[in-house]
């Protein structure tokens, strides 16, 4: 049953409790924005909260209200990247779903942003291992997500044995884009991801 408030009703609805503060979302949308300029700009070790605060164009308060550090604030962000995940492909073949994850993936890596921030936070992971963490998450959820949806659907179409190893698997389908794209920085020409569909297809049918 519906039941109609008066304005009096609904501000007492949508009101915080007694000495909460209020968050404003465009706010923390803003700061989200200024650590990933930030985090490009000078990376991890030199970034610090006045300089994101003064990016987003507000005071270190507004900062500190929503995280406690630095290090907090990238993992929240590393950590909401990974739960966005990547789009699960679904073009009735192995070929056509491992080419459109590497269309996207690799328009993801060849980012300015992220070009500049992916390498930096995996030299930061070396030394600290709740960074270390926060990405590996993010890789599990994200591109191996994908990835292991890609060879559950594959087997269910008779394209991969169904007891394929997976951990290969995915190393195959993951490590050759990251390693040109990330690694090596190297220009992908014209036929370069039909040419890494076609490896890795025949290289997954042969496991």
């Amino acid at each position: 049953m519906l039941v109609c408030m008066t304005t009096n009703d609904a501000q007492q609805r949508r009101r915080a409790p007694a000495g909460a503060a209020v968050l404003r979302e465009d706010v923390t949308e803003a700061i989200r924005a200024a650590v990933f300029e930030e985090l490009a700009a000078v990376g991890y070790a030199r970034m610090s909260i006045e300089g994101i605060a003064r990016r987003a164009g507000v005071g270190k308060t507004a900062v500190y209200r929503r995280w406690r550090s630095k290090l907090h604030l990238v993992l929240d962000l590393v950590s909401a990247v990974a739960v966005q995940g990547l789009p699960m492909p679904d073009t009735g073949s192995l070929e056509g779903d491992l080419r459109l994850l590497y269309e996207v993936t690799s328009r993801a890596l060849r980012h300015p942003v992220a070009s500049q921030i992916i390498p930096d936070l995996q030299a930061e992971a070396a030394r600290n291992p709740d960074i270390a963490q926060a990405m590996q998450k993010a890789l599990r959820e994200g591109q191996h997500g994908v990835a292991s949806g890609i060879l559950r659907s594959a087997a269910a179409r008779g394209e991969l044995r169904e007891d394929v190893d997976e951990d290969l698997a995915l190393d195959l389908i993951s490590g050759p884009l990251y390693w040109r794209a990330v690694v090596v920085r190297g220009d992908l020409s014209k036929g370069y991801l039909a040419s890494l569909t076609g490896a890795t297809a025949a290289a997954l049918r042969a496991l």
